[in-house]
């Protein structure tokens, strides 16, 4: 419990953190305001591509939480770094992806390539779409077996959800290109890749200690904790159960485990 008197900022994951679906926890606007009052800095980050970042502003102030650009980091923003970077001259792009996905790559200056073997596009981006359609599908195949650049957003599973549904998500998407082609992404993005906590010390001027990764993940959210060497808090209250979280070996135990962000404010 030491750990929590150095905090400084948290990067708080969303979906089953703070809400599920659409449903906000009871405990959220809490848990948030107790971290204004102890001068905690907090940024929503997500492994969740499917919203722009407006998109995601205007989903939390539905809920009641108000925020700015500045506090929200999406594996698509993490994705255009990476493509800035490395590959610089990539404009065309064919995207497995929501509409408001493909709106903040555009906003960054791409293209979406069609679904066209004429339309040959610079490097294929795969992500969490709930709009995929075959085709669609069969097109990113087709890509990733011509050697293109293959940049996955994310590698979840699955996606939390209140509904009586399995929402799949782009690391099972990446699984099917796999057994279709032979074909694994050149690299996979969000959490557990340590480049958005990188970003978040960078950007505040802080060290790894002074950070925590606030998440009910653990091969994504804590797993990125450990990377960048941050301090990794576990809540129960979206996909990791008890049962699950009696499974996981030590090597990759979270730092501290609450039920809730509630109880998590009750202990700052």
């Amino acid at each position: 419990m030491d750990k929590l008197a150095n905090i400084r900022h948290m990067a708080l994951d969303m979906d089953g953190t703070l809400y599920l679906g659409r449903r906000l926890f009871p405990w959220t606007q809490r848990f948030l305001d107790k971290l204004r009052e102890k001068g905690i800095g907090y940024t929503f980050l997500t492994n969740n591509p499917t919203l722009s970042v407006a998109d995601y502003i205007a989903k939390l102030a539905g809920m009641g939480i108000e925020t700015s650009e500045e506090n929200v980091l999406t594996t698509s923003l993490a994705a255009i770094d990476y493509l800035k970077t490395h590959l610089p001259d990539a404009r065309r792009l064919f995207m497995l992806g929501t509409p408001s996905m493909v709106a903040q790559f555009e906003k960054a200056g791409y293209e979406a390539a069609a679904d066209d073997p004429a339309d040959r596009p610079d490097a294929l981006v795969v992500s969490f779409d709930k709009t995929l359609t075959y085709s669609r599908l069969c097109r990113a195949a087709w890509w990733a077996s011509q050697g293109l650049p293959y940049i996955a957003t994310n590698p979840d599973r699955v996606c939390p959800t209140e509904m009586e549904t399995v929402l799949v998500d782009c690391g099972s998407i990446q699984k099917c290109i796999e057994e279709a082609t032979g074909r694994r992404p050149d690299i996979v993005l969000g959490k557990p890749d340590p480049s958005m906590l990188e970003w978040i010390m960078q950007r505040h001027g802080l060290a790894a200690g002074e950070v925590a990764m606030v998440g009910d993940r653990v091969y994504t959210d804590l797993a990125m904790a450990r990377n960048a060497g941050a301090t990794g808090i576990l809540v129960l209250s979206g996909e990791t159960t008890p049962e699950i979280l009696a499974t996981v070996p030590p090597s990759q135990a979270p730092d501290l485990v609450f039920d809730n962000v509630g109880t998590l404010a009750d202990s700052l």
